[in-house]
């Protein structure tokens, strides 16, 4: 298994990142791109959402697109079509509306970069893949969209059943001092504590588990963040009793089915109240981990600013 990679440094790149050079600019009307792409041959098109300094789409490119076989794979089925989640320039969505990047950017939910929108040769949207992910699971995304596993299964089960040594992984899980005991009743209708939820779900024998808690979950800034929520550890494919934040009754298991978890550690924060926020299901670092929490603990969502422009507004107070 490719668990190399899976740390480095997510503070703001010093250099803006240039696209490779086989990225294809837009001409302007994704339908026109997809018209482009279906003449070559190709699935369709992906809509690449990414930042000039960051670090995660530093990986994406330096990592995943530096192997050949991604490489090859992907030209081979797609033209990919570069969005900076910031600009201005406008488009048009294969929904026959016009928006600016920044707005396309906020349609498809793009909290974290890089993220992939995989648009069929019909103009459909039928896959996003958000945040960075390791060569191995971005490789399995790709052979799940090209060969059209995603008409009949979702991603997580295809995962299961094709790539099962990818996906089920044995052991105990870590343990924390900040994590609550059982029994895990989170509903909070009934027992809202006045905190932010934090449900973690992990693996026994998960490497980028243990990386999360030596790395990223070790650090005082963010354990103070933690020690303003509540916060659960649970088994992706364990059949521990929950009852939800929803006041539903079920197993981690089958919860985690339903939410469609597929990478582990997964973090999802809810509300006070029991709303979900946001969910980190992606290889995270410090500096993005301490800005979701911070986030959440601060009720930036309350402010009707997605994720990424709350940060956004707090870099420039700050300076």
């Amino acid at each position: 298994m490719e668990t190399q990679n899976l740390q480095f440094d997510d503070t703001l790149l010093e250099e803006e990142l240039e696209y490779p050079e086989w990225f294809k600019l837009s001409l302007g009307d994704l339908n026109d791109d997809i018209a482009e792409a279906r003449a070559e041959g190709k699935f369709g098109i992906v809509v690449y959402y990414g930042q000039k300094r960051c670090a995660y789409c530093e990986q994406f490119f330096e990592i995943n697109l530096a192997d050949d076989s991604i490489s090859h794979y992907l030209q081979q089925n797609f033209d990919v079509i570069p969005v900076d989640i910031w600009g201005i320039e406008e488009f048009v969505d294969t929904d026959g509306n016009n928006y600016t990047e920044r707005e396309l950017s906020l349609r498809y939910k793009t909290n974290f970069t890089p993220s992939l929108v995989f648009y069929d040769r019909k103009g459909k949207p039928v896959y996003r893949l958000r945040g960075y992910y390791p060569p191995y699971q971005f490789r399995a995304v790709l052979h799940y969209v090209i060969e059209g596993f995603y008409r009949v299964e979702k991603f997580r089960d295809y995962l299961a059943r094709a790539e099962p040594g990818l996906f089920f992984t044995s052991g105990e899980l870590i343990d924390r001092d900040f994590y609550q005991p059982p029994p895990y009743n989170l509903d909070r209708s009934r027992n809202n504590s006045g905190k932010p939820l934090a449900v973690i779900f992990e693996q026994g024998s998960c490497h980028a588990c243990e990386l999360l808690h030596t790395g990223p979950l070790s650090q005082d800034e963010i354990l103070a963040e933690i020690e303003k929520m509540e916060v659960v550890q649970l088994s992706l494919f364990g059949d521990t009793e929950i009852v939800t934040p929803s006041g539903r009754q079920t197993t981690a298991k089958q919860w985690g089915q339903e939410l469609e978890l597929f990478y582990t550690p997964t973090i999802i924060l809810f509300s006070p109240e029991g709303k979900e926020i946001m969910r980190v299901d992606s290889v995270v670092q410090f500096y993005r981990l301490w800005g979701v929490l911070d986030y959440v603990n601060r009720r930036g969502y309350s402010s009707g600013l997605d994720y990424q422009g709350w940060r956004l507004q707090q870099r420039e107070t700050a300076e």
